[in-house]
């Protein structure tokens, strides 16, 4: 065909045939190399203009395209973040369009870290450290992303038919088009970055879960708000295992904190003394989740170290067990275990809220969780016992202390009314679920409570607040 094409040519066509021909065959070679990586080490910046090697650093207000236009592909890399620093991958972009991967390390305080598909997946706990290189790979599938960190998955997004998109994000979509670096803050660098085109019908056959209708989803419109999306309050156990709370996180997009019980009484696993806590945080601390513990019982003060406890990202408690008016442990979550012994239910509810006082009074924990919650046969009269003066004493300790006050979708606690006066006291919140078993939901009653309280970024706690470790232990129930 190719001579066919030569010999029919005129010789004042012969050059501009011959471009056709190298084209054509430069092109089909190059879409046929599938499976062989090739080295990202040319780069160009409309500010800067050009650079070649292996390694690059990207400054705040630059951007670095890469040549080649890609859709299916795998790229890995390595990159080096110093303090505050933040850069973005960018792909399928033509400088405006596409998806970003985020690269920022740091301390868990609201900001979007190291592997987050930006606005559409975000991460608030990185799994790499600043000044410290640390490897990246970045895959496109056909609709599925994923994303991971030290060869830890962190992301698995499948972009469904209809993608819910904000104005802001409208072109936060898959197709096709460049690679670049972005630099946001401070200065970030990558090196041995090395990408792979895969075949068009190629698909990740990890990604199992069903795929989510954003167009019903609340989480995906957080996320577009740039609203940390994350459940502190998850146990392994009813069937949860860590390699199904890993899929469903990344599958729903909410951040999961997973938390062991420390100390007695509690459903799950449970810690011991210092050593089993050691031992647990061994078996944890490379996972993609935010590394929780709950001090269970009224013991538990005296039973671990401050230290072994301090590992943890953050520790929370409740007022579900209390030492009752004649000093007998009670778990007030089992109905056996509530005794009014001829005290009225009123002087009980007094009693609960004087239990829950020295609680977290003297208890180092961070965040009250499953809050405001009463005995089975109180429940149904919320309202009449959570009186204003009765939660005006919990808030009290809560300010006093930096705790923070959790919005628990398990059990619908507390109530929008309480939430709203938590807010006007400038009580910092977080979301949990406590969990009976694998399927807990999706965080349902605390997003709801974003929008119907008006709660914002600067309401939300995170564990770089946490002032637990500056506060004595003090041992006050005698047992």
């Amino acid at each position: 065909m190719i001579k066919k094409i030569f010999n029919s040519a005129t010789s004042s066509h012969i050059s501009v045939v011959w471009v056709v021909v190298i084209l054509c065959v430069y092109t089909f070679t190059g879409c046929s190399r599938y499976g062989v990586g090739v080295p990202l080490d040319s780069f160009n910046s409309p500010e800067l203009g050009t650079k070649s090697g292996s390694e690059i650093t990207v400054a705040s207000g630059t951007t670095w395209f890469t040549e080649g236009d890609y859709e299916n592909f795998m790229l890995t890399g390595q990159a080096l973040t110093q303090p505050n620093a933040e850069a973005a991958l960018l792909f399928h972009t033509n400088g405006n369009s596409g998806y970003e991967v985020t690269f920022r390390n740091g301390e868990i305080d609201g900001t979007r870290k190291s592997g987050s598909l930006a606005a559409v997946r975000n991460l608030y706990r990185s799994l790499a450290e600043d000044g410290q290189w640390f490897d990246f790979e970045i895959a496109v599938r056909g609709n599925n992303i994923s994303v991971a960190i030290n060869d830890t998955e962190v992301v698995c997004y499948t972009e469904p038919e209809n993608p819910y998109r904000t104005e802001e994000y409208s072109n936060r979509l898959l197709s096709n088009g460049s690679i670049a670096l972005r630099g946001i803050q401070g200065e970030v660098a990558f090196r041995n970055m090395l990408i792979t085109r895969l075949k068009e019908d190629v698909r990740n056959e990890c990604d199992t879960m069903p795929v989510i209708d954003e167009q019903k989803d609340a989480v995906i419109r957080l996320q577009q708000r740039n609203f940390p999306v994350i459940d502190y309050h998850i146990h392994l156990k009813g069937g949860l295992t860590k390699e199904m709370a890993h899929a469903m996180s990344m599958n729903y997009g909410i951040n999961y904190g997973v938390a062991p019980n420390a100390g007695e009484g509690g459903v799950g696993r449970m810690l011991a003394d210092d050593k089993e806590v050691y031992e647990y945080y061994e078996e944890v601390k490379d996972m993609p989740f935010l590394r929780g513990v709950q001090g269970e019982g009224r013991k538990w003060t005296m039973t671990f170290s401050q230290e072994a406890l301090g590992v943890f990202d953050y520790l929370f408690t409740d007022a579900m067990t209390i030492v009752d008016d004649k000093g007998r442990l009670s778990r007030i979550y089992r109905p056996e275990e509530v005794f009014y012994d001829g005290i009225t239910k009123e002087q009980y509810m007094d009693h609960l809220v004087d239990q829950t006082v020295k609680i977290f009074t003297n208890e180092p924990a961070d965040i009250y969780v499953n809050p405001t919650f009463l005995p089975n046969d109180m429940a149904g009269d919320y309202k009449k016992y959570w009186t204003d003066a009765r939660i005006n004493r919990v808030f009290d300790v809560l300010v006093k202390y930096d705790i923070a006050l959790e919005i628990n979708a398990r059990y619908k606690l507390p109530s929008f009314d309480i939430i709203r006066k938590a807010k006007e006291r400038g009580i910092k919140f977080t979301f949990g679920t406590n969990n009976e078993n694998a399927d807990f939901g999706r965080l349902e009653y605390s997003l709801e409570a974003v929008e119907q309280c008006g709660l914002t970024v600067e309401d939300m706690w995170f564990p770089s607040m946490s002032v637990r470790r500056s506060r004595p232990v003090v041992i006050y129930n005698k047992f």
